[in-house]
């Protein structure tokens, strides 16, 4: 199996916006069946409310339930799919980092909390309560996005995607999410390590070596690490080497002992056992499941 990249212009954006795409989900869901139903990535942020129906929504091997209120967060690169029931709607948007970074100069679309970190829940489960206020900021966003001839369209599907996003926020922040509160204090140093992670975690297992690059030790690194997300600087950088194992795994006929290697584990055996410790089953196991 191999994972589709899906791109903005591979769907139907606005006229004059097309880093961005806002759609009633059933109607994306009847119009693109073909292109999304396989698991894929995107190269953009996603966002989907539900308002009905439900299911189940699998973004890299994790599984969640789908129900009215429940709210996704996606960031480029994570790999999904879902299992719906044929009543589910809702709306969903997505855009590029270079829409975000256009409209918003002297923001990060990483101050939010559900993308401050790969370790971020990505589901926000509404109330019956909370859900009629938060859609109709969803509701505002379509008709505006909708509305080709508006003045100052540009201007307003901004102020109105900031609201939204700022108000996802508010909610997210509302549940009892000790470790996004804590992130939000070291968000500049994890974001840092995270990057780097991302960079070098095939050829550098070291935390050592990042708190170097962080020009903090290693002591203090771990600290942060383990106050913000109760986990030691080896954990995440182990967690995103298994996470990509797992992506090989599943999308390649390569042999397990050459996955491990190109991760930098020569050592097939020790790379096994480290694998079924973090998921259960060995690698060979864990390829068939999605065979």
């Amino acid at each position: 199996m191999k994972w589709d990249i899906l791109h903005l212009e591979q769907f139907e954006t606005s006229l004059h916006h097309e880093e961005l795409y806002v759609n009633v989900l059933k109607d994306h869901l009847q119009a693109h069946r073909e292109a999304i139903a396989p698991p894929h990535k995107h190269s953009f942020f996603l966002v989907v409310v539900f308002t009905q129906g439900e299911g189940v929504h699998e973004i890299d091997f994790e599984r969640y339930p789908v129900s009215p209120g429940s709210v996704f967060f996606l960031t480029p690169g994570q790999i999904h799919h879902w299992e719906l029931s044929p009543d589910a709607d809702g709306i969903i948007f997505f855009h590029s980092q270079e829409y975000f970074d256009v409209a918003f100069t002297q923001q990060s679309v990483f101050q939010f909390p559900f993308y401050y970190s790969q370790q971020s829940p990505p589901l926000l489960q509404l109330t019956a309560e909370q859900l009629p206020q938060v859609f109709l900021h969803f509701e505002n966003l379509l008709q505006e996005y909708r509305n080709e001839e508006a003045w100052m369209k540009r201007q307003r599907l901004s102020a109105q995607l900031s609201q939204l996003y700022i108000d996802l926020s508010r909610e997210y922040l509302t549940e009892e999410r000790q470790e996004t509160q804590a992130y939000a204090t070291y968000s500049e140093h994890l974001r840092a390590l995270e990057v780097l992670i991302e960079d070098q975690y095939v050829e550098q297992k070291s935390p050592t070596a990042y708190a170097e690059q962080l020009h903090m030790t290693v002591r203090h690194l771990n600290r942060i690490v383990q106050e913000a997300l109760g986990k030691t600087t080896t954990q995440l950088i182990t967690e995103r080497v298994i996470l990509e194992a797992k992506r090989m795994l599943v999308q390649s006929t390569v042999p397990p002992a050459e996955i491990a290697e190109t991760l930098g584990y020569p050592d097939y055996p020790y790379f096994s056992r480290l694998f079924k410790k973090w998921v259960g089953v060995s690698p060979a196991a864990f390829a068939k499941q999605y065979r």
